[in-house]
């Protein structure tokens, strides 16, 4: 069974940082490209970074320079450091595991005051 479990959400204020953590278990992690996605009230759920097997990341324009994706094969946990928070950011983050396969976690609720 495909679990995905993040962490790390709240409150913080513009300009501020947040660290989230997806913890996965049931799947060969390290054989999974992993991505976090986000879903503000209102508006369709969108990609914010991938990283790949092998290292490699990519990021949505919105967020480039002040997010950054990582993982840890041997604790099986992807993360998302967040700096430099604007109140655009605030959504609710989610990370992705897919292969014939699309699971999701429950979400972390990220706020950005003003």
């Amino acid at each position: 069974q495909v679990q995905l479990v993040e962490s790390g959400g709240g409150l913080v204020q513009a300009g501020g940082s947040l660290r989230l953590s997806c913890a996965v278990s049931g799947i060969l992690f390290s054989l999974n490209d992993m991505r976090w996605y986000r879903q503000a009230p209102g508006e369709q759920r969108e990609l914010v970074a991938t990283i790949t097997v092998g290292g490699a990341t990519d990021y949505a324009d919105s967020v480039k320079g002040r997010f950054t994706i990582s993982r840890n094969n041997a604790k099986n946990t992807v993360y998302l450091q967040m700096n430099s928070l604007k109140p655009e950011d605030t959504a609710v983050y989610y990370c992705n595991a897919k292969r014939w396969y699309d699971s999701w976690g429950q979400g972390t609720q990220v706020i950005v005051s003003s």
